[in-house]
């Protein structure tokens, strides 16, 4: 006990005894002190007491699904600081090979009586995946907001950015070029963002007058390796411009290009998606579309503290609208070679 006095109280910043009074429910402590104490409980790891049990901890599980994509550390970091600036502390659950489970991490929030939970990637974004674990949390009424996939099956509240809108300005910067042999590298087949980009690719390609045939379809995991496999095979294809479903992987087509002894963009030209940290810093600065973090971050909060504090959320899907961001990395089509 107090061991759990001096540890809570060094976290607070206040004395042993204003933490016994918060944990004996004694008079004398500001509301704010005793919320302070409650959250130092909760991220030490220490049980509250029975009495106390019954009230939501200050605290907001925050997926994400990895760290090597440099555009989940940045809405991590976005939402992580507003969260703290509306008196919330984020509890990072990061999804890694061989680790804690997302269904188990969502035993572990419930455990701790979180006030919501905020996923910014996961498992709903996959139609084949289970899952039980968000219809746990609708069945409790626990405050969701889902981050760039709208799933019909689960009522919850969903911020995206516009994948067709995306894709569309991606396709079209590429056509303006003189493009008209483009590939495209998107993620596994059963991803909700990535289904929603090949159906607008598509529909451009259609309305644009361009095949758009299998060959120059591929799927693929979000990763600089699988990138460059994937953008392997559409060389083999004889495209000029491939688009890519993320920055991570349109850096693996570059490599896939230049292992090809091809130039970026003098042979083919990449676009990618996100424009996340140090896009601007490859060779070539690479050309990608921009998701709007920052705007995207304040209506995640929005949504998540106007359901916490009881406001009726609506259901809907919030759709953000992308920028493309024009940089190196995509040029003119190289005309045919001529014979002489």
């Amino acid at each position: 006990m107090s061991k759990r006095l001096a540890d809570v109280a060094r976290k607070v910043g206040v004395s042993e005894a204003t933490v016994s009074r918060v944990l004996n429910e004694k008079p004398g402590v500001s509301e704010a002190t005793r919320q302070a104490v409650l959250t130092a409980l909760d991220v030490l790891g220490y049980e509250r007491p029975t009495k106390l049990r019954g009230e939501r901890a200050r605290l907001v599980g925050l997926f994400l699904p990895e760290l090597q994509n440099p555009i989940f550390p940045a809405f991590g970091e976005v939402v992580g600081g507003a969260l703290a600036q509306n008196g919330y502390t984020p509890v990072l659950c990061t999804l890694t090979s061989g680790g804690i489970s997302e269904s188990d991490y969502v035993d572990l929030l419930l455990q701790q009586q979180v006030s919501g939970v905020v996923f910014i990637g996961g498992q709903y974004g996959q139609q084949d995946s289970t899952h039980d674990h968000y219809d746990r949390l609708s069945d409790l009424g626990l405050p969701t907001v889902l981050v760039n996939a709208k799933v019909a099956a689960l009522d919850f509240a969903t911020v995206s950015t516009d994948d067709a809108v995306a894709t569309e300005q991606a396709w079209n910067h590429l056509r303006q070029l003189g493009h008209t042999s483009i590939g495209l590298v998107l993620g596994p087949k059963d991803h909700v963002p990535s289904q929603r980009k090949l159906h607008a690719a598509k529909r451009v390609a259609a309305t644009s007058g361009v095949a758009l045939p299998d060959s120059h379809i591929v799927h693929s995991h979000y990763s600089l390796e699988a990138g460059q496999a994937a953008a392997t095979r559409l060389l083999q294809s004889g495209v000029t411009a491939i688009i890519c479903a993320s920055d991570p992987i349109a850096l693996g087509a570059v490599r896939a290009v230049r292992r090809a002894g091809l130039t970026v963009p003098g042979d083919v030209s990449i676009v990618g998606y996100d424009d996340s940290a140090l896009m601007n810093s490859v060779d070539p600065p690479l050309t990608t579309v921009r998701q709007p973090i920052e705007p995207m971050g304040r209506m995640i909060i929005e949504l998540l503290v106007g359901q916490i504090n009881g406001s009726a959320t609506r259901v809907d899907e919030y759709l953000f609208e992308p920028e493309l961001v024009v940089r190196g990395s995509t040029g003119p089509v190289r005309p045919p070679a001529t014979s002489r």
